[in-house]
């Protein structure tokens, strides 16, 4: 199995105390092993309590500490569940990386409201509650880094997601330039991860017609795993990123620039 951790780079965030939402699977999943292979003890989160269970466990095979949370991110009292755990049990939160959130491909004409509704509830209210209920425990501490997951879908028009994915993660994406803006005063970092086409279950199940014209797209003529976003979440949470705020930052080999 192809390792997370970025080459030369072991003990990146040795001793940090971490919240990951989303972890389950996916990004967030290679984004909890990347972490804890750099030495970071966590607080993952999910729906899945199984998978969560299963998760922890792995991490915890690999030398440091690791909890769980279950929950809906868009209620914030499991964002406060959150925060709480990782202060019980680390008495810190160094790192949090707002990873869950759904997805959509309904057209325009198809959406309805109540898919709307969720949508912004769980990718964009769920962040926000996130970083309203860990924030104030960084600004006492002059410290942290928080990492928004978005997407090229927040930036630029696409054939593959919702209008109300769309918006969701261009929220995320104005959300993290006004919070890096506040918090930067006082040693808190915010920035952004917006990631193209990547591996998952969704895009195994792509017809062979349809990934070839994904892939004719991306300049490296391949999808990205999710080491290839982990990496990147793992280097914004160092301090070989201490100069970087308010970014939000394309991971998509080079399908989408700016």
């Amino acid at each position: 199995m192809r390792s997370c951790q970025i080459e030369g780079a072991a003990g990146l965030l040795e001793g940090k105390a971490a919240i990951i939402t989303g972890s389950s699977r996916g990004i967030g999943r290679a984004t909890a092993l990347a972490f804890a292979r750099n030495g970071a003890n966590l607080v993952i989160h999910g729906t899945r309590e199984e998978a969560l269970r299963d998760l922890r466990d792995e991490i915890r095979a690999l030398g440091v500490r690791c909890e769980f949370v279950a929950g809906d991110i868009g209620d914030c009292a499991t964002a406060q569940r959150l925060t709480e755990t990782c202060l019980e049990a680390y008495g810190k939160i160094d790192t949090l990386v707002n990873n869950a959130g759904v997805n959509s491909r309904s057209r325009f004409e198809d959406l309805t409201l109540e898919e709307w509704d969720r949508m912004l509830r769980v990718n964009l209210t769920g962040v926000f509650c996130a970083c309203k209920c860990v924030a104030p425990h960084m600004l006492e501490r002059r410290s942290g880094c928080i990492i928004n997951m978005s997407s090229t879908a927040g930036k630029t028009a696409h054939p593959n997601a919702s209008l109300s994915y769309g918006v969701s993660k261009a929220g995320i994406n104005s959300l993290t330039q006004k919070l890096a803006y506040d918090l930067a005063p006082y040693g808190i970092r915010v920035n952004a991860v917006c990631p193209g086409p990547v591996e998952t279950d969704m895009s195994r199940q792509w017809t062979e017609d349809y990934r070839k014209k994904v892939l004719e797209d991306i300049p490296l003529r391949r999808l990205g795993r999710g080491e290839d976003v982990a990496n990147t979440v793992v280097f914004l949470a160092s301090e070989m990123s201490a100069f970087i705020v308010g970014e939000s930052i394309n991971v998509n080999g080079g399908k989408y620039m700016n």
